[in-house]
């Protein structure tokens, strides 16, 4: 995953670090550099960058990276199956903690994306690990810190690990089908997609994966694709794992649509979040109030991670926050949910509250939407 926790166990804590870099300019990574560094990278190919990215642990982990991936050569790591895995050595291409692959084109917003063709291959041995394909998104176009959106594609998982949140049913994306896991390691929301057998390599269009999460009302296309990522979550062992050919292309134009849909249009289907009312209260007093808000799960799915968004009417500015993670840009207000509330079973609700100032008028947010999905009030 990243310097961000990445998407696990029942573990939501990240880890920031400063990335130590090996850098070779804008030419190919020629084989067998060798990165120990915790957080030591390098380019390939004049257009990827491989990272060490090791933000679960302070024991050595080496990559030995050559002109088409990766492998792992030395891991002396070892983290329990509950927790959360020790690293996320990859490659990607996008925007990563600041670091951007050479001539990227992310973050690109959804609606201007035609098609993302990708091609990775696999190399796997023993251990308790993840292959995981990462795909981050935002609803700004996000260079540093953390997304609040993660999509993992698991292609291989050996050993008792499991994906973040719940499975919420199997589902078909790419002509494969996948047992489809949702939840929130209370930094952000993440769909997990979980091969049921190995895959070795496979050649697939990763905005096939960004509009299954968007018809489950995860997101809408004004959010951001800010990077794509292919690497190995190690819990135990891992020295032989290894990507040994990852491509990728963002292609930009509007994107296909089916019939009944545009590209603005999330359709949630079963398990996607469906309808939601939402009850707001204030207390006012000089140039402060607190609000509080509760939202109901009005469909017949359970919400398994959720982000409300809603908007101010007039210039109200969030101060402190309990119960969920916000957000404020401008009169836009956005609320993720944390660890413990992160699940809304149907007729159940999820409360959260605030503190803020107003400039004398506190009239109440509008524009309510539960992971895309508008809300009544």
């Amino acid at each position: 995953m990243k310097r961000p926790i990445r998407a696990f166990a029942a573990i939501g804590l990240f880890l920031a670090g400063t990335a130590a870099v090996i850098t070779t300019a804008a030419s190919p990574a020629q084989a067998d550099v060798r990165i120990c560094e915790q957080f030591g990278s390098t380019t390939i190919q004049g257009r990827y960058v491989v990272q060490n990215n090791r933000w679960g642990s302070t024991a050595e982990q080496c990559i030995n990276v050559t002109n088409t991936g990766f492998s792992i050569v030395s891991q002396q790591g070892s983290a329990a199956t509950n927790g959360a895995p020790l690293s996320y050595p990859s490659v990607f291409f996008g925007c990563h903690y600041t670091n951007c692959s050479p001539g990227t084109n992310l973050p690109l917003q959804v609606s201007q994306i035609s098609s993302v063709p990708t091609s990775i291959s696999y190399a796997y041995t023993g251990g308790t690990y993840n292959a995981s394909f990462d795909i981050w998104l935002d609803p700004t176009p996000k260079r540093d810190g953390v997304n609040q959106m993660e999509i993992m594609i698991w292609f291989n998982r050996q050993g008792s690990i499991q994906p973040i949140g719940s499975s919420v049913g199997n589902g078909n994306v790419g002509g494969r089908t996948w047992d489809v896991w949702r939840g929130s390691n209370g930094s952000n929301n993440v769909i997990s997609y979980v091969a049921p057998s190995a895959i070795n390599s496979w050649n697939f269009n990763v905005l096939d994966f960004v509009n299954d999460a968007r018809n489950r009302g995860a997101i809408t296309n004004s959010w951001y694709l800010t990077s794509i990522q292919a690497g190995f979550e190690p819990w135990n062992g891992g020295v032989g794992l290894g990507v040994n050919s990852f491509s990728t292309t963002v292609n930009q134009g509007t994107p296909p649509t089916t019939p009944g849909t545009s590209p603005g249009t999330t359709t949630p289907p079963p398990g996607g979040g469906g309808a939601c009312r939402v009850a707001y209260t204030a207390n006012s007093w000089n140039n402060g109030f607190t609000g509080n808000v509760t939202v109901t799960n009005t469909s017949s799915s359970t919400v398994n991670g959720w982000t409300l968004g809603f908007s101010f009417p007039s210039g109200q500015q969030i101060t402190n926050t309990w119960n969920a993670s916000v957000t404020q840009s401008g009169s836009s207000v956005t609320a993720r949910n944390v660890g413990h509330n992160g699940t809304i079973a149907p007729g159940a609700n999820a409360t959260f509250g605030f503190q803020g100032t107003h400039g004398g008028t506190n009239g109440a947010p509008s524009g309510w939407t539960l992971n895309g999905t508008a809300c009544s009030t």
